[in-house]
C-alpha cells in the first residue's frame, strides 16, 4: 500500500517562506509524476505544481509561478515544495499526490494516492 505523509506546514507572515516535504512509502517514486494541490476553506481543491518522474520537467499554476518550486529526491522517496514570497491567499491545506499515467497533470483525477495534508497559514 502506498502512503504519502506531508510535513512542513505552519504559520508564517506574508513575504515569508516555507518548505513542504512529502515522503512516500510502500512504492518508490521513480516512475510516477508527483503533484501538489491545495484546498482553502469553502473552496475546491486546486492544482499547485507537478514534477515529472525524472524531475526534469515541472509545471505550475499561474498563481504560484515564480514563487514556488517543486522538486524531488528519488533516493529519499521525497517530494518538496519550496514556497517563497507567501501571500495570505496561499493559506490552505496542502496535499501531495502520486500521478497516474496517461491522465492530466493538473487535474484532481490525474492522481491516485494522496497524503493527509498539511496546513499553511499566511498572516497579513
Amino acid at each position: 500500500q502506498v502512503q504519502l505523509v506531508e510535513s512542513g506546514g505552519g504559520l508564517v507572515q506574508a513575504g515569508g517562506s516555507l518548505r513542504l516535504s512529502c515522503v512516500v512509502s510502500g512504492r518508490t517514486l521513480s516512475y510516477y509524476k508527483m503533484g501538489w494541490f491545495r484546498q482553502a476553506p469553502g473552496k475546491e481543491r486546486e492544482f499547485v505544481a507537478t514534477v515529472s518522474w525524472s524531475g526534469g520537467s515541472t509545471y505550475y499554476a499561474d498563481s504560484v509561478k515564480g514563487r514556488f518550486t517543486i522538486s524531488r529526491d528519488k533516493a529519499k522517496n521525497t517530494v518538496y515544495l519550496q514556497m517563497n514570497s507567501l501571500k495570505p491567499e496561499d493559506t490552505a491545506v496542502y496535499y501531495c499526490a502520486r500521478g497516474r499515467s496517461g491522465y492530466s497533470s493538473t487535474s484532481y483525477a490525474g492522481y491516485d494516492y494522496w497524503g493527509q495534508g498539511t496546513q499553511v497559514t499566511v498572516s497579513s
